[in-house]
């Protein structure tokens, strides 16, 4: 009995000490905007109320030669191991459902969770998706979407061909605010990959306006998308980063059809709460700024920065020594005055920025060398370019002792891997070196390759 009175009390106490808190947060909540007037409503108002006079001739241009990039890039993506692998598992699973269509394979149509998935895949599958500033892959993580939900509609709904770009530019628009209210954004990645972070946001918002959901509802779409978000950089060059493009397109179209259903979720998720994170947990210098209306002259970032879209079948990083070893391949091959043969080649010199994920001196796969500066600048030095043909010679081992591939074997006898050191910071870019050496019986020409903040340059 006693025992019992002695808990009584001690709950009692926990009681009014919990009740003091509620009170205080009480206060706190009472103090908050309303929520018109957060951020996270800000976004859902604009999605909502945006429409397509809104888009400038200059976006629209933009967005269209996006659409078909995506789609060139996503068909010959369709061809990959792990594309096949994604879509055979799909259907293994889950079974056909004939409503969304699927890159390159005409008559097989699934879900459109399951197509936004592995269509997002196979855009991803060889690295050769646009890219913008900062970085991230906008288009793959929102058409696959938008082009699924596309198919779901009913004849009586289906979108126009204004009223699809219009959720598309939605969703790159959105994509693009957000990354910029982040400096950690701007920088190379090194916790999240950005698609899988944004990605899913804008792929929410693009569904959620394409099927006309209310400004709450849009909010409470991007709120779900979050709670889908994020992957780890660990993955980038290996068979499961296409799969972050994939999951990004899929999760955002699942976030938006939830949200339809009246699904709700946190209505602060892009506003900063002291000591509860939302979209800071990704990015922790995050500034939550909101967006003006469409009706007050908001302009579209695609309008003021236009996509960039990719030469080569690789990273990123790798089209600058790549355009440069491909400049100096025209020297190499080349004939009379001024040229030269590969066999006067005594050093080769990559100057890039300094990043860990993207230093593979010893490629062992596809998707390792699409990461690879070196295998990249021996590509386009010895083909003048890196193509997808080249990237399908895989497998194969460089080791640090000799080059097993016989394109190179020829070219370079010894394979010296990268030297990581302090470097010089031009700009923000922190440099790092990686040297790859031929030993000739005579010596001859160096050749240092890499870009700088502002130009590309073969010497």
């Amino acid at each position: 009995y006693a025992s019992a009175k002695t808990c009584i009390a001690r709950y009692s106490t926990s009681f009014m000490e919990y009740s003091v808190l509620l009170d205080d947060h009480a206060v706190v909540v009472l103090r908050s905007p309303a929520p018109e007037e957060t951020v996270t409503a800000s976004f859902g108002k604009f999605i909502s109320e945006v429409k397509s006079e809104h888009l400038s001739p200059v976006v629209l241009h933009r967005s269209k030669r996006m659409v078909l990039d995506s789609i060139g890039v996503g068909l010959i993506g369709s061809t990959t191991e792990v594309f096949e692998m994604a879509l055979q598992h799909c259907k293994d699973m889950y079974g056909p459902d004939h409503i969304s269509s699927v890159y390159g394979r005409r008559g097989t149509r699934l879900s459109p969770i399951l197509a936004a998935f592995v269509n997002g895949v196979a855009t991803h599958s060889m690295d050769f998706d646009d890219t913008w500033h900062p970085a991230t892959h906008p288009s793959g993580a929102v058409l696959p979407a938008v082009l699924a939900l596309s198919d779901m509609m009913p004849a009586s709904r289906k979108p126009s061909g204004l009223d699809f770009l219009l959720a598309f530019n939605v969703g790159i628009e959105i994509q693009g605010r957000l990354m910029r209210f982040s400096n950690e954004a701007c920088n190379i990645p090194k916790r999240f990959h950005p698609p899988t972070v944004v990605g899913p946001m804008g792929s929410a918002a693009a569904c959620a306006r394409l099927l006309s959901l209310d400004p709450s509802q849009c909010s409470h779409a991007l709120a779900i998308a979050a709670s889908l978000a994020g992957a780890p950089m660990a993955n980038a060059a290996t068979q499961s980063k296409p799969l972050h493009i994939g999951n990004a397109s899929r999760l955002g179209l699942e976030a938006a059809l939830l949200a339809s259903r009246g699904l709700e979720a946190s209505p602060l998720v892009l506003d900063a709460v002291a000591g509860v994170a939302g979209f800071n947990a990704f990015y922790e210098d995050y500034v939550p700024q909101s967006l003006d209306s469409p009706n007050d002259g908001h302009a579209f970032l695609l309008e003021e920065q236009d996509m960039g879209f990719k030469r080569f079948p690789a990273h990123l990083g790798m089209h600058w020594v790549a355009d440069a070893a491909a400049s100096v391949h025209k020297l190499l091959v080349g004939v009379g005055p001024g040229k030269f043969w590969s066999d006067q080649v005594q050093d080769i010199l990559l100057r890039v920025p300094r990043s860990k994920y993207i230093n593979r001196p010893f490629p062992e796969s596809e998707h390792e060398a699409r990461h690879s500066f070196q295998f990249n600048a021996c590509s386009a030095l010895l083909d003048g370019e890196v193509t997808v043909p080249e990237m399908y010679k895989m497998p194969f081992k460089l080791s640090p002792g000799y080059l097993i591939h016989k394109s190179y074997e020829v070219f370079f006898k010894e394979f010296v891997p990268s030297d990581l050191f302090s470097g010089k910071r031009t700009g923000d870019i922190e440099h790092q070196e990686s040297k790859t050496r031929k030993e000739t019986q005579n010596k001859g020409i160096i050749l240092l390759l890499g870009f700088s903040v502002s130009q590309t340059f073969a010497i």
